[in-house]
């Protein structure tokens, strides 16, 4: 007897329509607070991408897309501004890293996604460890789109403020990228008198931010299932997937705290 299947399914009999599928999945997400959002997921097998879009606890919607084709992963987050405090109505930023094999599911496999009850709220089958990510490369949005071409449409509001890593940016240069896309930003060694931003009273110094996101919910591994056929062989088959929770803290420059609010100390 074969095992109950979750009750988000990769449907191994649903073929794609025509040569490759664009599909939307809406699913109902509990945060760490209790509330419940609801995350979109779409992907294109065609283009090779997925992206995931979530409204987090403090309003910010925060979006991640994950570019197969160039090995790109492209954060967004737009913040609410503090419109008392002289900020515009919400910032944009975006942090771009490479993306590794296995991190999350195929885009054609993200494609055949169905659930049995949309009303269900999820949470991930595993937490995943947060990462520290030290962004210490601007990347130039006009010449951006040799890097990943969707970077010109997700980053579009934060133009100015598209961060990257200089070890990703080797692994970049080395598949032939132009560097001049990447410009080095100033690194708290190189300027001792760099503060957090924390713990920065001047609203208008520069000094080294942090923004932390997390994706609540995603499909991050396949499962397989084992059946026998008539002869008795066994064979092996996608059944379902298994969902993972990430979170991540960038740190970068900014040339003036007003642009990093929300990291104050408590």
């Amino acid at each position: 007897r074969l095992p109950a299947l979750p009750a988000l399914l990769w449907l191994a009999l649903a073929p794609l329509p025509g040569p490759a599928a664009r599909a939307e999945l809406r699913v109902r997400v509990r945060l760490p607070g209790g509330q419940v959002t609801e995350e979109s997921l779409q992907a294109d097998s065609g283009a090779d991408c997925v992206s995931l879009e979530l409204r987090a606890a403090d309003g910010a919607l925060v979006t991640l897309t994950a570019d197969f084709r160039q090995e790109v992963k492209i954060f967004r987050a737009l913040i609410l501004g503090e419109l008392e405090r002289g900020q515009s109505q919400f910032q944009a930023l975006c942090f771009v890293t490479r993306l590794h094999r296995n991190e999350i599911i195929p885009s054609e496999s993200m494609a055949k996604l169905r659930q049995k009850n949309p009303r269900t709220v999820r949470q991930a089958e595993e937490v995943r460890g947060l990462e520290h990510l030290s962004m210490d490369v601007a990347v130039n949005f006009s010449k951006a789109a040799q890097l990943s071409s969707h970077i010109h449409n997700v980053c579009a509001e934060a133009r100015e403020a598209i961060y990257t890593r200089e070890e990703d940016v080797r692994f970049w240069l080395e598949k032939g990228l132009d560097g001049s896309m990447f410009e080095v930003l100033p690194q708290g060694s190189e300027l001792p008198e760099l503060q957090r931003c924390r713990l920065c009273q001047d609203r208008w110094k520069p000094c080294l931010c942090s923004y932390s996101l997390s994706i609540e919910w995603y499909p991050c591994m396949l499962k397989y299932c084992r059946s026998r056929d008539a002869a008795g062989r066994l064979s092996s088959y996608k059944c379902g997937i298994r969902s993972c929770q990430k979170g991540y803290t960038f740190h970068y420059f900014v040339p003036q705290k007003q642009l990093c609010l929300w990291d104050e100390e408590a």
